[in-house]
């Protein structure tokens, strides 16, 4: 039997270290407005495509726990789509804005398509990502 079909990303959850840094970086630098907010260690955000929960950890962590590594098990990075090259680009000179640190705009995996990697404040490495 198989399993029901998906028509597209409801929502992801990031767990944070600091809520309010966090909040700030994701509705300054990548547009998300707050929705929903549960306490002080709870936060839903989102863009009009996409949900995004923010939340602090639920039990005592290392420090070491407390910057985010891709080479763990769990989420690698993250990939925002958007409609044009020139989006990419845009989102490269938006970032220049705000002084997030970012790499080169750069041909992705997939032919045709064009990327931009920078890392929120936990270090989670983040896209703005066009494919055609």
């Amino acid at each position: 039997m198989a399993g029901p079909q998906t028509v597209g990303l409801h929502h992801l959850r990031l767990t944070v270290s600091d809520l309010e840094r966090s909040i700030a970086f994701y509705t300054e630098a990548l547009g998300f407005e707050v929705r929903i907010r549960s306490g002080p260690t709870a936060v839903l955000l989102h863009d009009g495509t996409t949900g995004l929960g923010l939340n602090t950890p639920w039990h005592e962590i290392s420090d070491a726990e407390l910057r985010f590594d891709e080479a763990r098990v769990g989420l690698d990075h993250l990939g925002f789509r958007v409609a044009s090259p020139d989006d990419v680009h845009r989102a490269a000179e938006h970032l220049d804005a705000l002084g997030v640190a970012h790499s080169e705009v750069k041909p992705g995996r997939l032919p045709g398509s064009l990327l931009v990697v920078f890392r929120d404040p936990d270090n989670i490495q983040l896209e703005y990502s066009y494919a055609p």
